[in-house]
């Protein structure tokens, strides 16, 4: 098995980590850490605009900008792109300084400051070939309905008792600064419907 991409390209998953032997994806339990954590992250990007359109035409003509079909970066601090704008991103990578921010919490916002500031790729820098070897085979990502159910089946919530976690001296020091009832003048006013 190889490594294959699911919903946009760029990040890459091995397949035998997220699919089971039937083809299908596996439970989330069952996958990695790191591939589940991009997988639940796909599901809300593969509907978004590319980032450098956005840039492009602002959120009063979002409309007017591509879908993205890459990502590049780490979960939460992602760039995604149109195919039309992935030569301007690895340029940015390559020559430009990007490959400072690879890893940082700073890379979406990096790109988008240098791509905001004018900066493109070169006519002659050129684009990337990728090969789509037989997209029809791999099954749609899961929807978020879909994985909340999945995430909810077996879900047994846990009630949390805050008060295991303080240690006496503390639990002691608090009780005293309420029973000093030393909290002043307070007074408030809530607005009303006639304000």
């Amino acid at each position: 098995m190889g490594k294959v991409n699911v919903g946009l390209r760029g990040w890459r998953f091995a397949e035998a980590d997220i699919f089971n032997d039937d083809g299908m994806f596996k439970q989330l339990e069952e996958i990695p850490k790191d591939d589940r954590q991009r997988l639940l992250r796909l599901v809300s990007l593969v509907e978004q605009p590319c980032d450098a359109c956005r840039l492009i035409h602002g959120d009063d003509e979002i409309h007017r900008a591509t879908q993205a079909a890459i990502v590049y970066g780490e979960p939460n601090d992602e760039v995604v792109l149109c195919a039309e704008h992935e030569a301007d991103f690895r340029y940015w990578y390559q020559e430009a300084g990007g490959s400072d921010y690879r890893g940082t919490a700073d890379f979406d916002d990096a790109f988008e400051e240098w791509f905001d500031d004018g900066g493109r790729a070169p006519e002659d820098f050129g684009s990337v070939d990728h090969v789509d070897t037989d997209p029809e085979t791999l099954p749609d990502p899961p929807d978020a309905e879909e994985l909340n159910a999945m995430l909810s089946e077996g879900y047994e919530p846990e009630r949390i008792d805050l008060r295991e976690y303080v240690d006496d001296e503390t639990a002691a020091a608090a009780e005293d600064a309420l029973a000093d009832d030393d909290l002043g003048d307070i007074e408030t006013d809530y607005p009303t419907a006639d304000e």
